[in-house]
């Protein structure tokens, strides 16, 4: 009888401790916005190479001169935004996805010989559940992080061109 007091009490402090790592963790979003935002809108994009990376780029217009965003979380992905330096006022955010080609793996039971095997690489879990068609971005204000969320990113199609081989002008 001792014991499943025992137990039953631990179950009940195990649910109690992990109910308050939950409140740590959840971001709060601003309901106003921090500045006034023009067009918002991602572009797809890839590297011209056979199995080269490719990505996407997000671009939010800023009205504001003095406002500085961080971040911004876009597609299950997040990732620094950085001005923009063809647009005034124009902040990038750049998505790149990793090569398709394969890479080589060397499988042995001699440890030794897997030593050059890179770790495969974990997906990074964001923490907000976005639509397909909203970010949320990240700024520094009084010294705290702050988040605000923007909806109807536009998606512009990518213009695929195919590569022309280089001409011999002999």
């Amino acid at each position: 009888m001792n014991t499943l007091k025992r137990i039953f009490n631990l179950l009940i402090i195990t649910v109690i401790m992990s109910s308050f790592s939950q409140c740590s963790s959840a971001q709060k979003l601003q309901k106003e916005a921090p500045t006034e935002f023009g067009n918002i809108y991602c572009k797809q994009w890839v590297s011209g190479m056979v199995d080269g990376p490719s990505g996407m780029n997000i671009f939010i217009e800023i009205k504001d001169s003095e406002f500085q965003p961080d971040s911004v979380y876009f597609r299950g992905k997040e990732t620094k935004l950085i001005k923009d330096s063809q647009k005034e006022n124009v902040y990038v955010g750049h998505f790149v996805s990793k090569s398709k080609q394969p890479q080589d793996i060397i499988m042995s039971s001699d440890s030794k010989q897997e030593y050059g095997n890179k770790m495969p690489e974990k997906p990074i879990k964001i923490p907000f559940d976005l639509a397909h068609n909203e970010c949320i971005i990240s700024y520094v204000e009084g010294g705290k992080t702050k988040y605000y969320k923007l909806t109807n990113v536009a998606e512009i199609q990518m213009v695929e061109a195919p590569m022309s081989p280089a001409s011999n002008n002999k």
